[in-house]
């Protein structure tokens, strides 16, 4: 399916807030920091159809944020009607891996550059909350964008018991950056990630890199909306300043 095509009505809630300025911005990995969830959808879509197990590769954008046991369970349940055993969680995830490192390391996202360097000039800190666990491309990140994220301001699927859409890894990292949430915003593609931001009472961003459109991401909780990375990358200085009045 080609990506689906929507007119962007930016939405601005202004429920959450930050009061007085932002101090943290807590940002998604996939499909926001790279342009990796092709890859994403395409290694789940042939993990799952060897199995036999009736899907579509873009449901796979839908799961984005959840462990990846958690997306097996979700075939499963369908599939057999069951949970997979922790076993077999680990050994589907595992060729699940192996099917995205074959394809090679995925782009950086077109203005994620420009996004992280405008947070950190902003002097805000910036805390990285992926639901993945894949070091293949989590040991990029430091060689990719070089002094964003301090030493620590890490959270990822081996942090959390539950992953998104629960608020657990946003609650993690408002811990990391020893700040409210009424002091930090969240950046997402995925409408998981943004109910996750959401649920933790952050600002939430919603970014449309993907398939997904803008209303699933307004439905989830996101504050506003962009169509693009780029786009969103060059207000981002002006919506920094409307959070400092």
């Amino acid at each position: 399916m080609d990506k689906e095509i929507t007119s962007v009505n930016l939405h601005f809630a202004g429920s959450n807030k930050p009061a007085g300025g932002v101090k943290a911005a807590l940002i998604d990995m996939d499909g926001v920091l790279y342009d990796s969830m092709k890859n994403h959808t395409a290694a789940w879509f042939r993990m799952a159809t060897e199995l036999g197990i009736d899907c579509t590769r873009n449901e796979f954008y839908a799961y984005e944020g959840m462990t990846g046991a958690a997306t097996i369970n979700i075939l499963f349940r369908r599939a057999y009607g069951r949970d997979a055993s922790p076993e077999e969680a680990k050994a589907l995830y595992a060729r699940k891996v192996q099917y995205f490192i074959e394809m090679g390391e995925p782009a950086l996202m077109p203005g994620a550059t420009q996004m992280l360097s405008t947070l950190r000039d902003s002097g805000i800190t910036c805390v990285l909350v992926t639901g993945s666990g894949q070091h293949s491309i989590l040991d990029r990140i430091s060689h990719d964008y070089p002094g964003i994220f301090a030493p620590g301001m890490r959270v990822t699927a081996l942090d959390v018991t539950h992953g998104k859409p629960d608020p657990e890894p946003y609650l993690k990292g408002l811990q990391l950056a020893a700040c409210q949430p009424s002091e930090a915003i969240v950046i997402e593609n995925a409408p998981l990630g943004v109910l996750a931001g959401h649920r933790a009472g952050c600002f939430t961003v919603g970014v449309t890199t993907g398939p997904i459109p803008e209303a699933e991401m307004t439905g989830a909780g996101a504050d506003i909306v962009y169509s693009s990375m780029p786009e969103f990358a060059q207000k981002l200085p002006t919506l920094i300043n409307a959070f400092k009045q």
